[in-house]
């Protein structure tokens, strides 16, 4: 048999280590002549995915979650023999923070669109004249085609500013971490453009195309996964998958050259792997310096990305003299408040709490309050119990707090990002052949959007090997 071919992965994250794990259950159920070898610069695998376990309490660092309905995570869980311990979060009532005062969420809403219409006409979230402007959206034209416009620009054009900022933006800001008039309507929620083209109003597009709630009395399961021992638990069982000597910990890609036969990757710790295909599942802006001949990564330079700070604090049960009836909430722009979203941990998730505990988990870091990342711990938990005691009666202090700064960690889909990250594919397939781009710079950030990404670099890589 001739040499193997080698694919070198570059990039520990859960894309990254789901395309290991990937590659090498096709390697040895097809005999191919290939080895993997995976790079990771920090000294752990896992990338935002983190639990930290402490007196009984199980913290997430990172995402606490994945949709049960996006099935990449839910099948590579079933696959690696874990989803006996999958579990779902707990539900309750949740609310939107609006000038400072908790409102309960509208139910019949969709990312904070209106499904129903007499949920919100009794919401105290919107004054009379929000109401009537959002009601537009069932009289106004669809828009003009587009191959792209802000998430912000479309959802006031169709609902006007008080229902995005009350209720639209807090949701799906939150999940980018970004600003909501700088988004990529395509590259976020390209379903929406498409609701408003077939069906002129986005409200009656959902109410066409959403699958009608089940009338029943039973409590309706939660719409969201972890496992028992937290969320690294996948990563772990990942990692015992791998054959041995495939993962090297604390070692960055300084540079990668093309070959006339593939690819030297030069590393930190002085090592130099030749490949055959490279996986770069990296964030975006490490590639300019990794493949510094060739401008068209520079590009990459204007994708901003921003900083998060994730917050929890653990309690007795005691010191929340005042609690609320929830799993959480999160903040619209408009409330002087520094948090932007506070979950009731122990809540949502009671099997990460100890009996007699409370476990609350906030975030800082919005895009116009970068700031607040770089702050001592000391100072970060001052501004979120001060928050907190805004719409709760905290009495004790936290028995310890774990504070985690992702810094860079939220790559931003802006305005015309498709077309961006397209253009850099097109250039690496011309003068990089073997070379993937892959995670959540590209294509989705949530877990399974990543899981799902490291499945397609699969397909890429052995479609390219056997030419």
């Amino acid at each position: 048999m001739s040499e193997k071919k080698q694919i070198v992965i570059v990039g520990g994250g859960i894309t990254g280590l789901t395309a290991a794990y990937y590659l090498q259950k096709e390697i040895k159920a097809n005999q191919l002549p290939y080895d993997v070898k995976l790079v990771e610069a920090s000294e752990r695998l896992g990338g935002k995915i983190k639990t930290f376990k402490k007196d009984g309490f199980t913290i997430e660092q990172g995402p606490d979650s994945f949709l049960s309905r996006k099935k990449p995570a839910v099948k590579l869980a079933e696959e690696l023999g874990m989803d006996d311990q999958l579990v779902r979060n707990g539900t309750g009532q949740s609310y939107i923070l609006v000038q400072g005062k908790l409102h309960k969420m509208p139910s019949g809403a969709f990312m904070g669109i209106p499904t129903q219409v007499r949920p919100f006409l009794f919401s105290g979230i919107f004054s009379g004249k929000g109401k009537l402007r959002a009601g537009f959206d069932f009289v106004l034209p669809k828009g003009k085609e587009q191959t792209d416009q802000s998430l912000g620009g479309f959802f006031r054009r169709r609902f006007g500013n008080e229902l995005v900022e009350n209720l639209i933006e807090p949701l799906l800001s939150g999940i980018y971490a970004g600003d909501i008039d700088d988004m990529s309507l395509m590259a976020t929620f390209p379903n929406f453009y498409q609701l408003e083209q077939e069906h002129r109003s986005l409200v009656k597009g959902l109410q066409n195309t959403m699958p009608k709630p089940k009338k029943t009395k039973e409590k309706k399961p939660g719409m969201f996964f972890s496992f028992k021992s937290g969320l690294e638990s996948m990563v772990d069982r990942l990692a015992d998958e791998f054959d041995d000597n495939t993962v090297t910990l604390n070692a960055a890609v300084d540079h990668v050259e093309k070959k006339e036969h593939g690819y030297h990757l030069l590393l930190s710790n002085g090592e130099v792997y030749k490949a055959d295909t490279v996986i770069m599942a990296t964030p975006h802006f490490t590639l300019p310096k990794m493949f510094s001949q060739y401008d068209f990564f520079s590009s990459f330079k204007e994708i901003p990305a921003t900083s998060v700070a994730n917050v929890a604090l653990a309690f007795d049960k005691s010191a929340i003299d005042q609690d609320i009836d929830g799993t959480g909430y999160v903040v619209s722009r408009n409330s002087d408040f520094r948090i932007t979203a506070c979950t009731w941990t122990h809540k949502k998730w009671p099997t990460s709490t100890p009996d007699g505990k409370v476990l609350l988990r906030c975030y800082v870091g919005r895009p116009s309050d970068q700031e607040v990342v770089d702050l001592s711990d000391q100072e970060i938990i001052d501004i979120v119990l001060n928050d907190l005691n805004k719409t709760m009666n905290i009495t004790g202090k936290p028995e310890f707090s774990v504070i985690t700064r992702w810094k860079n960690a939220m790559p931003q889909y802006t305005v015309g990002h498709k077309e961006r990250i397209a253009k850099v594919r097109n250039k690496v397939n011309e003068q990089l052949p073997g070379v993937f781009l892959t995670g959540s710079s590209y294509e989705g950030i949530g877990v399974p959007d990543c899981i799902e990404q490291g499945e397609k670099a699969v397909t890429d890589v052995l479609e390219f090997l056997r030419g």
